[in-house]
């Protein structure tokens, strides 16, 4: 597999194209925003893992940039992910937190 490659969402199922609006390597399903753990360092899948990774929150970077927050199901690792311009808004509002009062 590498960085541009095309695949099948290991969540939801969905085909994704490996080209992505605002990143070099697709990471996620812009459907479901769920992702496979394959890289150690963005683009190498240098990972043995392969587990799914579950998109748990949001982050913005002080420059600005959203980032996805990632926890494998497998190994529990956290990972922060660029966040594409394909990503599905109403995915991404459900990582928001919710406001009571």
């Amino acid at each position: 597999m590498t960085e541009s490659d095309d695949f099948i969402c290991i969540h939801c199922g969905m085909p994704v194209s490996g080209l992505a609006w605002g990143t070099k390597h697709r990471n996620h399903c812009p459907h479901c925003l769920y992702s496979r753990h394959v890289d150690m360092r963005p683009g190498d899948r240098a990972c043995l893992c392969k587990g799914k990774m579950q998109p748990i929150a949001l982050w913005q970077k002080a420059d600005g940039e959203l980032m996805i927050l990632h926890r494998c199901q497998t190994c529990g690792m956290i990972k922060a992910n660029r966040a594409a311009g394909d990503d599905d808004l109403a995915a991404l509002q459900a990582l928001l937190p919710k406001v009571v009062g």
